[in-house]
Parts: C-alpha cells; sequence; structure tokens
C-alpha cells in the first residue's frame, strides 16, 4: 500500500510545486506601459527682476488637459513623461512707469520624471523627480511692448502622486508637480518708452491635476 502511496504523494508534491512557482511568477509579472489623461491647474509662483524700469511681474493661471506616459523599468521604477500646453497673461506690475501689460505667451513644457511606486491592492502612491525642457511660442506682445522675447529654459521636476485602482486595467489618478523654471525675457518697448528692457523671470509653476488612466500592456 505504502509502495502505491508514495508515487502518488510524490506526485501531488511535484505538482503543487509547479503550480506555486507559475503563481510566483504570475505575481512578477507586470504592466509596463500605461497612459493617463489629466485635467490639470497650473499655478505660476513667479517673480521678477526687471532692468532700467524695476518692478516685479504677474503671470496668471491656466486649466488644460495633459497626457503623459509611463513606462515601468520594474514594478517599481518607471519613467513618466508628460505632454500639455498652457497658455498665460503676463504683467510687469509696480515699476517706475506704472503697471505695463504684456500680452500671453503659450508654454510646451515636456518633462520627464524618474519615479518610484509603492505596491498596494488599491493605491499605489509614488515620488519622482526630473528635468523640464519649457518651449516659450506664440508670443502676443500687448498693446504697449513692440516685442516681446523668452528664452526656452531648462529646469527641475519634483512630483508626488497616487494611482487608485478601479479595475484591473483603468484607475483614477491624483497628482501634484513643482518645476524650477526660470527665463530670460527681452521686452522691446522703443516705441512706448525709448529702450529695450531685459527681465529675469521666475516661473516655478505649482501643477495639480486629476485624471483617469489605462494599462497598455
Amino acid at each position: 500500500m505504502k509502495k502505491i502511496l508514495l508515487p502518488f504523494v510524490l506526485i501531488l508534491l511535484i505538482s503543487f510545486n509547479l503550480k506555486a512557482q507559475e503563481k510566483l511568477e504570475t505575481n512578477d509579472s507586470y504592466t509596463k506601459f500605461q497612459v493617463r489623461l489629466r485635467a490639470i491647474a497650473v499655478v505660476p509662483n513667479e517673480s521678477a527682476s526687471i532692468d532700467v524700469i524695476g518692478g516685479d511681474a504677474t503671470i496668471t493661471n491656466d486649466y488644460v488637459p495633459e497626457l503623459d506616459l509611463t513606462y515601468f523599468f520594474t514594478e517599481n521604477i518607471a519613467a513618466e513623461l508628460i505632454l500639455g500646453t498652457t497658455q498665460h497673461d503676463v504683467k510687469a506690475v509696480s515699476t517706475v512707469v506704472g503697471d505695463i501689460p504684456l500680452g500671453d505667451v503659450r508654454l510646451l513644457p515636456p518633462t520627464l520624471t524618474l519615479q518610484y511606486h509603492f505596491l498596494g491592492e488599491q493605491i499605489k502612491p509614488y515620488v519622482g523627480a526630473g528635468i523640464n525642457y519649457t518651449l516659450f511660442y506664440d508670443e502676443n506682445s500687448g498693446p504697449i511692448a513692440d516685442k516681446v522675447t523668452y528664452d526656452n529654459a531648462l529646469g527641475f521636476a519634483f512630483q508626488l502622486g497616487f494611482d487608485f485602482k478601479i479595475t484591473d486595467k483603468w484607475f483614477f489618478n491624483v497628482d501634484a508637480k513643482y518645476l524650477l523654471l526660470n527665463t530670460d525675457v527681452t521686452v522691446d518697448a522703443t516705441s512706448a518708452l525709448g529702450a529695450t528692457v531685459d527681465a529675469d523671470v521666475d516661473i516655478n509653476p505649482f501643477i495639480a491635476g486629476v485624471g483617469i488612466g489605462y494599462k497598455l500592456f
């Protein structure tokens, strides 16, 4: 009887071991690509040093959609690229000649962050840091300046957020970023002031977003 049961027990043990290994391998698998669509608020924390006329700068907030793509190197380590564009009204304030509206400008700030994702069943927090390169385009100089030029700028980005699982594929996302962003601005005000004015402007926007995400493959 023992000789009959022993092979049967061995077969069961081997089968159980194979199933356990298969389950372990399945747990090690993870989605490498995911995409999110967010609604974001971009809130500049601006300040400026303005030559000749002195004063400071104000930059309006903007609210836009934003798309991001995330690639996971491991279950915890990922890289995220965000794409979106914003438009802001700009004004020089408290100068020796008063407040000067400087029209508006569009920003295209592709941002790449390296993230660490904490594992969880329902909620997965993450933190990240990376770089940002902001392109300024479609400048409108406003009613006083002849021309306003912004230098494209490289900056740093810091990030935190979390994903909330809805289904195996879909999730809800909350995200916050802070960008260290500085640009040199040249205001050609020859017609109105008889001078060209340079300014060193810190934009440093806080970006808050909520959205929906999908695990691709």
